[in-house]
């Protein structure tokens, strides 16, 4: 009361000077307000983006912006009061100054974390979808392949595996299951900053942070590029005030074959000899591992040197990327250099911002096969070529099977043929912010990008193909040019008014892509000395017989968009977004526009008066959202009758190529459509000492595109792609994190993660059109076998293998299968028909989940990291190739001399069937670093330095026979190990980081 009555006397004394001389200016009631501008950092001093600033004496309200900066009307002896999520509110008195620099203190620095989202960021506290971020401390610490192995275990839902040890080779990943048939294929959309791109388009030592997109409702502001979920990467921008600061990055590794496949030796040839199991005529008297023979001890070696410097006005990044990868097999590596440029550059007061980068990267590797890097095949010949065979012939040639051409020298196959890629990817983009008021915020942004592969490559006439075929030399050379233009406005308006916080955002997008190539292969050489580099030699051309072509096509892509998001007193949350955008693949159709839209809303409980006096609970918030996204066909033009030459008649004398329909029109093509439901916990209790988050998703596919049988005439051909089935996906996914220790010389965090998917083809069929079967075969085992190895049934789930289920083995060694009624019948008296074949088990895994563990002790930090799959199969080609005793014209694994079922030696012919369906379950321990940082260095030119040692794929447990259990999971036919994969490696690391 005495307070009241203070402020009344000051005001009736106030009120008496006013009336007594109308000149005096009155404290307390009237003050200059002044635009009064400042920044908000962290303990660290990054920028806080989304800090909520509070007037005492206005009234008004102010948000900071993504560099942390913020203008809000005040008064001299104003008082203003700064909250932000997971950071203490702090009050800080103006005291006449007109720009301030406040640092926050942090309470729960998780919620505070800015998540970058499309077309802008939001605090990690406010997400209303499932969103992941994983920054460059938590990142994979080794020499990985691509952007995406950085994430290997990270992120629950994501799987991501490395499938293949060809450093040409990149991460295999899958977010939440498969969601398309034919449409297109199931990589997330990469974003990187900003702008599409792969997960090669900068250097993995160049990025700051990755954000995920997992649930349609945060992907659905991407439209029909979102399906698959979005990665958004952001590279190490230039900020603030830094003024020559160098930071270096080096390392070296070698690797190692994972787990080596052991196969028969010399001696074990000539052992089987003398017992009278195979010819002597395979004694060629030498003894020679092919394996070892077109294998390497790899050196890779990566270097990063970044340069950072300017003022708070205009600053600067440049980074020089050098990477060379060496494969584990000859004639296989990965050369790539990189350089950006990224600079900033601040006018009229602040509200003009303007940023420009410039990317351009080279790449080369070999190629020992025409159109690919490492061939393959080269690899299966090391594994089954005769151990007693020698490399070289009494002449010094190459030695060759005679008249066996299924039987060739590996290291001739690598050394008779030679080849380059090489490529250039340039891009530059620039973006120009305007605020032309304190919540306004209007942005451009434009790249161009444009990506130049040239590949050449030649065989020898001694190349075993050449002698084959008679083509006395091959070459072949090709060519393709991408380029890509993008055009993006936006415009935001954020208001903050008491306890109301929101934002507006419109914007327009324009996409195009133009895609040409052309390729020329001709033979019959008078010399092998060019190469491919004087292709016009070969005599195949000049007869009709070689092979020239060429194709160009473009698509674009326009898009509106727009978002709202709302917040009341912290509590209750809302995000709503719609995309309405035409794509050129449906040119000719009905609908070529689709609009997607999405909704979420979030409670943060925590925040609720009746749980005021709880202290387990820092932050308690339920999140659901539905959003829509779209999946474009991968051909042009469905909804059109389409031309093309194909065949050839014969005509006056002479072969002429024909033109006639290749596809039959259909208007009612349109989009693929996902929709999907996401319902999530996250909490934080015990002051950050457990946090996490719980989600789980419905994802329903419509309009799956497949192809269906239909009358010729009146169709123009026998079939048509139509928009009719559908998929269901669904499942759980779970976050823990858990700080058990947080002393100042010793901390220790870990991370659970755990996730499920369940998938469901629902349907195939409409009132339209109608499958002939209720299911479909899919993949394949290859030559000799030649059989499919996958069976997709309407109802059922994608993935499962579909084969003869063998139960035993005879006395004689022949198999033992189970029939249809679950009888056993003799090898004998097996139909071996499609209706004998049973699902044997399917090759996508249930259940996933990870492990990682991060310590510190004084100035020694240890990551380990771990992960595993569980509850699938794989089909071992390996096995099923390599395992059969019964044949000997070829080398095979030493375990093809064990009983099968302890029992008896196979005597049965090559077949696919259950006997080598393995169990797929595994757990890796898959990255483990440790590391020294020298703090406190007193040199005058060196801020600080860390070096480290490292591991990756370090060790797996798992009952799988084969190299590796990370095996395929796209498409259609998942789990299938092929026998001509480049093996998966593991790899030792010693790296330094050093900063100037």
């Amino acid at each position: 009361m005495r307070s009241i009555n203070l402020t009344k006397k000051r005001i009736n004394w106030c009120g008496l000077i006013v009336l007594s001389t109308a000149l005096l200016p009155c404290p307390g009631y009237a003050q200059e307000q002044v635009a009064l501008k400042g920044r908000v950092e962290g303990q660290n001093g990054k920028p806080l983006s989304g800090v909520t600033i509070y007037s005492k004496t206005t009234a008004k309200g102010a948000v900071t912006s993504n560099d942390g900066e913020f203008t809000i009307p005040s008064a001299a002896a104003d008082t203003l009061t700064f909250s932000f999520i997971g950071y203490d509110t702090q009050k800080v008195g103006v005291g006449g100054r007109s720009n301030l620099v406040i640092k926050l203190i942090p309470n729960n620095e998780q919620l505070s974390e800015v998540v970058v989202i499309g077309y802008g960021q939001q605090r990690k506290g406010d997400l209303t979808s499932s969103v992941a971020t994983v920054t460059s401390e938590n990142f994979v610490k080794a020499p990985v392949q691509d952007a995406g192995q950085l994430l290997q275990g990270k992120v629950a839902g994501l799987s991501v595996g490395t499938t293949s040890g060809n450093p040409t080779g990149g991460s295999q990943i899958l977010l939440r299951g498969n969601t398309t048939l034919f449409g297109a294929n199931s990589d997330p959309l990469v974003i990187i900053d900003g702008i599409p791109g792969t997960l090669n388009t900068v250097a993995p030592e160049d990025i700051e942070s990755i954000d995920v997109l997992k649930d349609g409702s945060a992907a659905a502001i991407y439209g029909v590029r979102g399906t698959n979920g979005v990665i958004i990467i952001t590279t190490k921008r230039a900020k603030g005030q830094e003024t020559n600061v160098i930071d270096y990055a080096g390392s070296v590794s070698t690797q190692s074959i994972l787990r080596k496949p052991q196969l028969l030796t010399a001696s074990d040839y000539r052992q089987q000899i003398s017992e009278g199991i195979r010819d002597a005529s395979w004694d060629l008297g030498s003894d020679t591992d092919w394996l070892k023979e077109i294998s390497q001890t790899p050196l890779t070696h990566i270097h990063n040197l970044t340069f950072r410097g300017g003022s708070s006005k205009t600053n600067y990044l440049a980074s020089a990327n050098y990477r060379y990868l060496e494969g584990i097999l000859k004639r296989s590596d990965n050369e790539t250099f990189s350089g950006r440029i990224d600079v900033n550059h601040t006018m009229l007061d602040n509200k003009l911002k303007f940023n420009l980068s410039l990317l351009n990267q080279t790449n080369s590797f070999t190629q020992t096969q025409d159109g690919g890097t490492f061939n393959g095949y080269t690899y299966r010949q090391a594994l089954i070529f005769n151990p007693t065979s020698p490399v070289y012939n009494e002449k010094g040639k190459w030695f060759e099977q005679p008249s066996n051409f299924n039987y060739e020298n590996p290291l001739a196959r690598l050394y008779e043929s030679d080849g380059q890629t090489r490529s250039v990817n340039s891009r530059m983009a620039g973006t120009i912010t305007y605020n032309p008021i304190a919540d306004l915020k209007l942005s451009s942004l434009f790249s161009y990008s444009r990506n130049n592969i040239t590949a050449g490559y030649s065989e020898t006439k001694n190349h075993i193909s050449n002698l084959r075929d008679s083509r006395n030399g091959y070459a072949a050379l090709g060519n393709r040019l991408i380029i890509d233009r993008l055009m993006e406005l936006t415009a935001e308006y954020t208001k903050t008014i008491g306890k109301h916080r929101g934002s507006i955002l419109a914007g327009y997008g324009y996409q195009e892509n133009e895609n040409s190539s052309s390729f020329i292969q001709n033979w019959d050489f008078p010399t092998d000395v060019f190469g491919y580099n004087n292709i016009g030699l070969g005599n195949a051309i000049k007869d009709g017989k070689g092979a020239i072509g060429s194709d160009k096509f473009e698509t674009n892509l326009i898009s509106f968009f727009g978002r709202l998001t709302y917040s009341y007193d912290d509590r209750y949350l809302l995000l709503a977004s719609v995309r309405h955008e035409g794509a050129s693949q449906l040119v000719g159709a009905k609908s070529p526009w689709g609009t997607f839209s999405a909704i979420s809303g979030g409670w943060r409980i925590s925040n609720e008066s009746f749980m005021e006096d709880q202290t387990v609970f820092d932050d308690l918030k339920l999140r659901a959202g539905y959003g829509v996204t779209g999946n474009p066909p991968s051909n042009l033009f469905l909804g059109q009758a389409q031309l093309g030459y194909g065949g050839y008649i014969y005509s006056n004398g002479h072969w002429v190529q024909s033109l006639g329909p290749t596809s039959n029109p259909n208007p009612n093509i349109r989009w693929e459509e996902k929709r999907e439901s996401n319902f999530g916990l996250d909490f934080s209790l015990l002051k950050g000492l457990v946090s996490g988050n719980i989600d789980y998703y419905i994802r329903d596919i419509k309009g799956l595109l497949y192809d269906y049988q239909v009358p010729s005439p009146p169709n123009l051909v026998t079939t048509t792609r139509a928009n009719v089935g559908t998929m269901r996906n669904n499942g759980i996914e779970v976050l823990l994190n858990i700080a058990p220790v947080r002393k100042p010389n010793f901390e220790w965090n870990t991370s659970l993660l755990f996730s499920t998917n369940t998938n469901k083809l629902k349907s195939l069929s409409n009132e339209l059109y109608q499958t002939t079967n209720d299911y479909f075969t899919t993949g394949g085992t290859g030559e000799p076998i030649q059989t499919f190895t996958n069976i997709v049934y309407i109802g059922q789930q994608i993935g499962d293998f579909y084969g003869f289920k063998a139960v035993d083995i005879d006395d004689n060694g022949k198999w033992i299968y189970e029939g249809a009624d679950g009888a056993r019948v003799a090898y004998n008296d097996f139909g071996h028909t499609f209706e004998d074949k049973k699902v044997l088990g399917n090759g996508l895994p249930k259940y996933y989940a990870g492990w990682n563990n991060n310590f510190r002790y004084k100035n020694i930090d240890l990551s380990v990291t771990m992960r595993g799959a569980f509850d699938y199969q794989i089909l071992n080609f390996q096995r099923m190739y390599l395992e059969n005793p019964s044949l000997q014209n070829y080398n095979r694994l030493a375990s093809s001399e064990d009983l099968v079922f302890g029992k008896a030696k196979l005597t049965a012919p090559l077949e696919f069937n259950s006997y080598y369906i393995e169990d797929g379950d595994h757990w890796k321990i898959d990255n483990i670093t440790l590391g020294y940082t020298f703090r406190n260095m007193k040199s005058k030119w060196l801020n600080n330095a860390r070096i480290y040692a490292s591991s990756l794929n370090t060790f797996v447990i798992t009952g799988y026979k084969g190299i590796d259990p990370e095996v395929n999971r796209l498409g259609l036919s998942p789990g299938n190990d092929d026998r001509d994969k480049y093996p998966t490696t593991r790899t030792f690391t010693f790296g330094v980081n050093v900063s100037f």
